[in-house]
């Protein structure tokens, strides 16, 4: 996993896209405050609709720097769940306008795959996190369902749990609405 790190940090770094496991499924995954990278991880999904990635951070304590208000509901959220939540906040800030829809939220999930998290706290920054897949296609629940092409795309291929073959899914997501309520849009 030490080598996976340091070869991440390097391509981060530069600019650069990494293909990578998360607490939920593979991801592809790039400085989520460079505007170049998180247009060239567009390009590998070959995306049209450019605002539904989400970022991830290490820690509870920087959400702050991302999203203007976090109701207390969503942090009782994130210290209570059992399985990987990912929260999508109104009003982001500090973040390229290409990563954000027309009404400024952001997607957040404090992981704790310890990989990411260790990755992530070196790095000192969030990171982009969407599936490691051609937009439209089916989410790889392992490593060897990733299509050919979106490794070969990619900078860096983390080896750490290429060899787990474990289904992976896809977080369950909510929304904090207008008045701070937490909305469950995806279990």
């Amino acid at each position: 996993m030490e080598n996976d790190i340091i070869n991440s940090l390097k391509v981060l770094l530069n600019g650069g896209i990494i293909l990578y496991p998360t607490d939920t499924i593979w991801g592809l995954g790039c400085d989520a405050t460079n505007k170049a990278a998180i247009e060239r991880v567009y390009e590998i999904k070959r995306r049209q609709d450019k605002h539904s990635m989400i970022i991830l951070l290490s820690d509870i304590e920087e959400m702050s720097k991302y999203v203007t208000q976090i109701p207390r509901e969503a942090i009782k959220l994130i210290e209570s769940s059992v399985s990987p939540a990912t929260i999508i906040y109104p009003l982001a800030k500090n973040l390229p306008q290409n990563l954000l829809p027309d009404d400024f939220s952001i997607g957040i999930r404090v992981t704790e795959d310890p990989f990411c998290s260790e990755l992530i706290r070196r790095f000192g920054k969030p990171l982009v996190s969407t599936s490691a897949n051609i937009s439209g296609s089916p989410n790889p629940g392992n490593f060897s369902e990733i299509e050919d092409d979106i490794i070969m795309e990619a900078d860096y291929v983390v080896r750490w749990r290429q060899n787990d073959y474990t289904r992976s899914v896809p977080s369950t997501i909510c929304k904090v609405d207008e008045q701070g309520e937490i909305i469950i849009i995806r279990k």
